[in-house]
């Protein structure tokens, strides 16, 4: 019993140690690449950044979901540049609101920034992808009820965002992206929200000179594009 004891002991040693010396030899796994696109965080600016913070290119963009020009950025150059630059870790890709047409954009940047970072950037392409269908709307409410929009305007600006989204269909459509109307009017009614996309605005014109929409800034720097044949020399001279 003892011999056997004694044999027994050995070969655990030995397995032990081969275990060992295989480990030793084994190559480490590579660590899984961070998925950038997936990154995104709320902006002491105010706005929502996507991608690697310590990207060497950085892109913001003040932007309005009403804005046709915005529109076709969103169409033809946030699918390459979150592909190619973003997923990448070469660029980091913020959006900060301008609100160029008032209180449909505050209407619409309230509903957008209640979701939270994880769902803002898909919200952002879906109310982009449905631009036309809010524009119809808006040009209804024009049409039709012209002194009733006038005297939206003239409300304290939670009552003015709420009246708008109400009037565009955008608490409705909120829902279908997973935002309950209850909590959709509570962002809209946010003095804090609305203090900070206040804020965003006022630096933009103060910091930058933005007047319009979009405005670009690669690296610190406003640039002289609004589209992404022009965006992307940009992205590529400073590095992307």
């Amino acid at each position: 019993m003892r011999l056997f004891l004694a044999l027994a002991g050995a070969v655990a040693l030995a397995v032990t140690g081969a275990s060992a010396q295989q480990a030793k030899k084994a190559p480490a796994r590579p660590a899984a690449a961070p998925n950038w696109a997936a990154t995104v965080a709320i902006t002491p600016q105010g706005g929502f950044r996507q991608g690697n913070p310590d990207a060497p290119v950085k892109l913001v963009e003040y932007g309005s979901r009403g804005c046709p020009t915005c529109g076709r950025f969103a169409a033809e150059g946030v699918a390459p540049l979150r592909r190619d630059y973003i997923a990448a870790g070469k660029v980091s890709y913020e959006y900060r609101d301008y609100l160029v047409h008032g209180a449909p954009d505050l209407a619409m940047a309230l509903v957008n920034q209640c979701v939270g970072p994880a769902r803002f950037f898909p919200v952002l392409d879906a109310l982009y992808a449905n631009q036309r269908v809010f524009e119809d709307r808006i040009e209804a409410l024009v049409n039709n009820q012209s002194q009733q929009l006038a005297a939206w305007q003239k409300l304290p600006p939670a009552q003015m965002a709420t009246k708008f989204a109400e009037g565009l269909g955008l608490i409705a459509f909120m829902k279908t992206q997973g935002l309950p109307e209850a909590r959709a009017r509570q962002c809209l009614a946010d003095s804090a929200l609305i203090a900070r996309i206040a804020k965003t605005n006022a630096d933009a014109a103060k910091v930058y000179g933005v007047n319009g929409t979009p405005t670009f800034i690669v690296n610190g720097r406003k640039v002289s594009a609004a589209s992404w044949d022009r965006l992307l020399p940009e992205l590529w001279a400073n590095g992307a």
